[in-house]
């Protein structure tokens, strides 16, 4: 889940919004708005639209400490948190390493609900305070209305993700217990994955059987759900197993001798007309006088205008190697991929004894778990 919209950091961890979140937030905001108006008809039009939106902004703010409880616990068990991105359906913390162990898994999924249900219970007792007491009527301040339902969200939210549907929470403590089970991570997320796209199926229905008697975009909600959660427990999925298929390849076993090179005295017209379009790769070691300068991919060519290419050589834009990451042949092949991911990159130098051996690319990772799979179906 990559952020549409980059915040800043905080405590190390980038925070990022999806632009889904837009979609989200313009709903919670019209709901809250048209709740309001029912509750408190004597409210003003700005009164109305102010409450609701400093509603919506604690309530996406507890979402990101719901997120930022996961994150804690995975630091505290070695894990690096990259992210947090808050999109449609909550938000997810990038975890660069999947848990070692069924235990840790545990805790990092239930320390969000007991969150959220802690937040949820702090906003109940704000509400108390100022006056309102269970139940009674929806307080009749604006303040007092904005924290009574941000303490019953938050107990929602709490509750939603304790269902068994990988990869909510619920899922997550799902798949923590087949693990310690089976003792097998693989088939542990099997478990949770297949639990998720059948609940996922279950709200689809239901969302449809809401939307042909009448619920509107109610129903339409909970079947986006459904298919939301349904993709995302597949895709889950796959990336255990691919996990699991890559573990203990080297870069050595995968990577691509052939690198593709150009001379850097060519100019970059003639670069993008006989290299890049020509061939279709997306990245070529640059060499000049038989020594590799370093590389140049398509992003870099596209930094500069294109009415100056006959002007400019390749070794003008070359980033050198000293400049790019590199991994060595022994490098685990999962770690490789990380920093493919991580840096936004679709190639990494591979160097053994200070000489380049080949590259290893995003394709030769897909080409090789393709090839395992089919011939594993054989």
């Amino acid at each position: 889940m990559r952020p549409t919209f980059k915040m800043g950091h905080v405590l190390g961890i980038e925070i990022g919004l999806h632009y889904s979140l837009l979609l989200t937030a313009f709903l919670v905001l019209l709901s809250l708005a048209g709740q309001f108006h029912l509750t408190n008809p004597q409210w003003t039009s700005p009164l109305i639209g102010l409450a609701a939106f400093a509603a919506t902004l604690l309530f996406f703010a507890s979402i990101l400490i719901h997120e930022f409880s996961h994150a804690a616990v995975a630091k505290s068990r070695g894990m690096s948190v990259r992210s947090i991105t808050l999109f449609a359906l909550g938000g997810v913390a990038n975890i660069e390493q999947e848990p070692a162990d069924a235990r840790s898994e545990f805790w990092m999924a239930i320390v969000g609900p007991l969150t959220s249900v802690f937040i949820g219970v702090a906003f109940f007792g704000v509400a108390l305070i100022t006056g309102w007491r269970p139940g009674a009527d929806t307080p009749s301040s604006p303040f007092g209305a904005g924290v009574l339902w941000l303490g019953y969200i938050n107990i929602a939210l709490a509750i939603f993700n304790m269902i068994p549907g990988y990869p909510l929470d619920g899922g997550r403590i799902l798949r923590a217990i087949a693990w310690r089970i089976t003792g097998s991570a693989v088939r542990a997320t099997r478990i949770a994955a297949t639990a998720g796209q059948f609940i996922a199926v279950s709200f689809i229905l239901l969302g449809m059987a809401r939307l042909f008697m009448g619920a509107g975009l109610s129903g339409l909600w909970i079947a986006f759900i459904g298919v939301f959660l349904g993709r995302a427990a597949a895709a889950s999925y796959a990336e255990t197993a691919a996990s699991a298929a890559l573990s203990g390849v080297r870069v050595g076993d995968v990577m691509s001798e052939d690198c593709g090179s150009v001379d850097g005295n060519i100019n970059l017209r003639t670069f993008a007309d006989e290299f890049l379009l020509r061939t279709g790769r997306q990245c070529f070691v640059v060499t000049q006088n038989g020594r590799p300068l370093g590389l140049v991919s398509v992003s870099d060519l596209k930094r500069i205008e294109r009415q100056r290419w006959p002007l400019i050589t390749v070794s003008d834009i070359v980033v050198p190697l000293d400049r790019v990451r590199t991994v060595s042949p022994e490098t685990n092949i999962k770690d490789a991929l990380g920093f493919l991911m991580r840096d936004d990159v679709n190639q990494l130098p591979v160097i053994s004894n200070g000489e380049l051996v080949g590259v290893i690319t995003r394709g030769n990772v897909v080409q090789f778990l393709k090839t395992r799979a089919e011939l594993k179906a054989a």
